[in-house]
Formats: C-alpha cells, structure tokens, sequence
C-alpha cells in the first residue's frame, strides 16, 4: 500500500500583501520605499537625497520635502502599474505631520493604501 505525501498548505507569504510602504526620516533627508515582501526587495524608493530632486526643493527635511517624496513615488508606483499598497509604521511613527504627508500624498496621486 503506497502512502500519498502530505498536502502541505500554501506559504504565508501568499496571504500577506505584496507591496509595503516604509518610511524614513532624518535630520536632513526624507526616505519612502516600496518593498515586495515576498522576495524582501526594494521595489521602488524615492527620496529628498536624490540629485533630480534636490534642486527644486526649498528643504529637503520639512512636510513640504515629504509631501513631494510621497507624490513622486505614487507616479512611479502608478507607471510600474502597482495599484495598492499596504502601510508598514514603526513604533514611533505616528499619522501626523511628514508621516500623514507622505501617505497623504500618495493616496492623492491615485495608488490605493491597504
């Protein structure tokens, strides 16, 4: 009598959501990136450090800075046709000031937040 294998159930990272947003923010800089979790790579990223941008930036620290980030980053998300993405905040970030901004933002330029 042969003994069928057992049914292992799907991986868990067919239930999480493909796409997190995570933030970080500096003394001088606003970081935003996209990670796709099932390979827990960088998918996409903006930020305030980058040379094309730093140019039409008043500051690149403030809510304003963030803001752009947040924009810029939807509009790249929206080319690569990501629709959604799912937020990931840390213990310390709280939905106020470069943080709502930053969300705010990308939620405006079209890209559905989970």
């Amino acid at each position: 009598m042969v003994i069928p294998p057992p049914v292992r159930p799907l991986p868990l990272v067919n239930f999480l959501k493909p796409y997190m947003l995570k933030m970080h923010f500096t003394n001088k800089f606003v970081h935003a990136q996209v990670m796709h979790s099932p390979t827990a790579t960088v998918a996409f990223s903006a930020s305030s450090q980058e040379k094309a941008l730093r140019g039409g930036m008043e500051s690149t620290r403030d809510v304003a800075a963030a803001a752009k980030i947040g924009k810029i980053l939807g509009e790249r998300l929206l080319m690569k046709g990501i629709p959604a993405v799912s937020i990931n905040l840390n213990r310390d970030q709280r939905y106020h000031g470069k943080v709502k901004a930053v969300i705010d933002s990308i939620r405006e330029a079209g890209v559905k937040l989970l």
